[in-house]
């Protein structure tokens, strides 16, 4: 099986980070940071700190895991943490898929955490969307959500 990672990163300013895809022929939308789990990779964590490392040259701060999400169509895993983030730079990302022609464009965002912009944006996957849209609708506090880790459970359960 397959297994990516992906976070929801907090800045000091409350925003969420997002990478906006432009793609031809496909309207945009937006994705976690993160990417696949490698044969390298000590653990999803370490996977996890690597891909943004790539991605936006930042280091999480990783506080919990949100979300597991299966695929039995692609045989694919992916694993949403939720994590804080202080510095990133975009300009300076290594990862592969920038350099990859036909792939579309980058785009890295602060999404503020507040119910208009995340309505406002197509994120993707949207079971992820949903879980952010219902978490800030009824005022809880991401990080008061169960650590996936500790429980064992799937979220929402």
């Amino acid at each position: 099986m397959i297994e990516r990672v992906r976070a929801v990163l907090i800045t000091p300013d409350g925003s969420m980070l997002a990478i906006r895809r432009d793609k031809p022929g496909r309207s945009p939308y937006w994705v976690l940071p993160g990417g696949h789990v490698e044969p390298r990779d000590q653990d999803r964590e370490a996977a996890l700190r690597r891909e943004i490392g790539e991605e936006i040259a930042g280091v999480p701060d990783i506080i919990s895991l949100l979300y597991i999400m299966d695929s039995e169509q692609k045989n694919e895993r992916q694993f949403f943490y939720l994590a804080r983030i202080s510095s990133w730079s975009f300009a300076d990302r290594t990862g592969p898929e920038f350099r990859e022609p036909g792939r579309g464009t980058y785009q890295l965002e602060r999404i503020q955490l507040t119910a208009g912009p995340l309505k406002a944006i197509d994120l993707k996957p949207e079971p992820v969307a949903e879980l952010l849209k219902d978490v800030v609708a009824s005022g809880r506090d991401l990080f008061a959500l169960p650590d996936l880790r500790r429980t064992g459970r799937t979220w929402p359960s």
